[in-house]
């Protein structure tokens, strides 16, 4: 069980925010941390790894105090138990993978561990490359390997498939499932992938503003009872245009391209390359900014 209560003052794009987190953790959970850019949840990330430092507060894990303000308690990351994905994956680039991986361990059973753990994210005939003559999505896999040699505690992934192709994002999603339910890690992912969230996580926390405002099941998170209507969709603005009296949206859906009519007054809350929610009601479609989708339904 992981248990925190911590606060960080932090200097955002959009001013200084005093940040307040609380949150349990059940052992082997896949909690995802879902809200807008700037909202928390990746200094939320560093502050369990140890990467940066609470202004106070308590993080607890398995009993285990990891920090403690009042009683001067602080572990350096590498006496925490975790592992950590990032989005550039953090390769090194003279090491074949086989050799990244080693790099992590620090006993002989972890050394032992590594074949298996190459084995598993299916880089067995890759082993000996460097990662500069790998894919994106098998640089990732070398990265979520290496996060797993130490056994860790925690797994802590920010964003580690949102530079890839939608393709290899489901796979790599598919296995990311497989490798949790196979070794039971604790794991926190911190995306922005409605489909990401739903296929992977046992529980969603919404973040807003430096706090955790809701933490629910994904699919009650994403099927709110107001917007009954037939189908949702979320997509990625590509263009609004006028074709009078209204105008056109045109949205990237998955790998698809999706244009509906829309009135001017909806056209003026959206924004080429923001993400939208489009809610058909009785084959009428509404389309909405996402950030005003996720404020509405983080109240109820």
């Amino acid at each position: 069980m992981i248990r925190l209560n911590i606060t960080k003052h932090l200097d955002t794009a959009e001013g200084p925010l005093n940040a307040h987190f609380e949150l349990s953790i059940r052992d082997s959970e896949f909690l995802t941390l879902f809200g807008p850019s700037g909202a928390g949840k990746t200094t939320l990330l560093r502050l369990i790894a140890g990467l940066e430092t609470p202004d106070r507060g308590i993080i607890e894990v398995d009993d285990e105090v990891w920090f403690d303000s009042t009683k001067k308690i602080s572990l350096p990351p590498q006496k925490r138990s975790i592992g950590f994905v990032f989005q550039d994956y953090a390769l090194f680039p003279t090491m074949s993978v086989r050799d990244n991986l080693l790099f992590a361990a620090d006993n002989e059973e972890q050394y032992r561990n590594v074949d298996e753990l190459i084995e598993l994210v299916e880089l067995t005939q890759l082993s000996n490359r460097l990662p500069a003559t790998l894919s994106g999505g098998q640089k990732q896999r070398v990265a979520l390997a290496r996060a797993l040699v130490r056994h860790p505690k925690i797994l802590l992934l920010d964003e580690p498939l949102s530079a890839l192709d939608p393709s290899m994002r489901q796979k790599l999603q598919d296995e990311l499932a497989l490798i949790h339910e196979r070794l039971g890690v604790t794991t926190l992912l911190v995306s922005h992938d409605i489909a990401e969230t739903v296929k992977l996580s046992d529980r969603l926390a919404s973040v807003e503003l430096g706090k955790i405002v809701r933490i629910a099941d994904p699919m009650d998170f994403f099927s709110p009872k107001t917007l009954s209507g037939k189908l949702q969709l979320i997509g990625e603005v590509l263009k609004i245009e006028e074709d009078f009296p209204a105008m056109v949206i045109t949205l990237l859906v998955g790998s698809s391209i999706v244009r509906t009519v829309i009135s001017r007054t909806e056209a003026s809350e959206l924004h080429v390359g923001e993400k939208a929610i489009i809610s058909s009601k009785a084959f009428n479609p509404i389309v909405m900014p996402m950030d005003n989708f996720l404020h509405h339904y983080n109240k109820k």
